[in-house]
């Protein structure tokens, strides 16, 4: 089964995505692409108590995503995986490897320069300048928080 959900939120693994999406997709595995959690296994330890035992987390880089989305794609087990931030999203959809997956803005907060988009999504122009980037690599990029949620679309994300 494919990767079922490409995720941009903040907060990575946490309510949201574990009961909110979790209870929707049923992922048997959370792949965390994140090139400081990586390297840090007591961080990597509290994520991993979010989700419980019988759903695996794993810990990759940017790069190390790079070299085994393929095979994440093709694999039999249910997945999500997560970014923290636009900028490795956009790392790993380079060269147009994730080109035709959608990805999904669900946690962006409050921060220096940025606008409130949504309730859960907050952009700055440089956030928006990654947002048409992650299109021009051929993701169809979108927000919402949750599944059952009003999906905001490419035009409402870019405004400003």
């Amino acid at each position: 089964m494919p990767i079922l959900l490409f995720r941009v939120d903040e907060r990575l693994i946490h309510g949201q995505v574990v009961i909110g999406w979790g209870s929707q997709l049923h992922p048997e595995r959370y792949l965390v692409v994140d090139d400081d959690i990586a390297d840090s296994e007591w961080e990597q330890d509290l994520y991993r108590l979010t989700v419980g035992d019988s759903t695996k987390v794993s810990f990759f880089t940017v790069e190390q995503a790079r070299q085994r989305v393929s095979e994440w794609m093709s694999a039999d087990e249910r997945t999500l995986l997560l970014t923290r931030d636009l900028c490795s999203m956009l790392r790993l959809a380079r060269n147009r490897l994730l080109e035709g997956k959608s990805v999904n803005l669900g946690g962006i907060h409050h921060g220096k320069g940025r606008k409130m988009v949504r309730s859960y999504l907050y952009l700055n122009d440089a956030d928006r300048g990654r947002v048409r980037a992650l299109e021009e690599e051929g993701m169809h990029a979108s927000g919402r928080d949750l599944p059952g949620s009003l999906k905001v679309g490419l035009a409402d994300l870019l405004e400003e």
